[in-house]
């Protein structure tokens, strides 16, 4: 039997569309770091970059479960004495609302010198509409 290496060029970049209408914040970001670290893949190796982008349309809709909404912290610090402030999922949602599943994706990933080139692959959207239909994102089943 021969052990093979996979190099990147075996891998294609396919493109992958998810709606996150009431789609659970966590189980959503998983399925989203799986498949920008290739994991979905048979021939899957831990040090090429080899995911697909993905698309995520609707993600103002995500729920969470339980009392996060009002009870859910993020932090920021400004690395200055006194310099934490900290916010609530209700106030990030309302500021920013693709950001908390930026933030979830981006800590599920490996903290290595691929996750910055795994997070720019991630297209996030408020709404329904993006502007990637060239790339004909394939829709992913819930």
């Amino acid at each position: 039997m021969k052990t093979t290496v996979a190099k990147k060029s075996d891998f294609p970049g396919d493109w992958y569309l998810l709606d996150a209408k009431g789609q659970v914040l966590g189980r959503l970001a998983t399925r989203i770091a799986v498949l920008l670290m290739g994991k979905h893949r048979p021939n899957y190796t831990p040090h090429i970059d080899a995911g697909d982008h993905v698309v995520v349309v609707n993600a103002a809709d995500i729920k969470v479960t339980g009392n996060k909404f009002e009870e859910k912290l993020y932090h920021r610090h400004s690395f200055y004495p006194g310099g934490l402030k900290t916010f609530t999922y209700r106030q990030v949602v309302e500021r920013f609302p693709t950001r908390p599943l930026e933030l979830a994706v981006k800590r599920m990933l490996p903290k290595n010198r691929l996750q910055d080139r795994r997070m720019n692959r991630l297209h996030i959207y408020t709404g329904s509409e993006h502007e990637h239909q060239a790339q004909s994102p394939v829709p992913v089943k819930k």
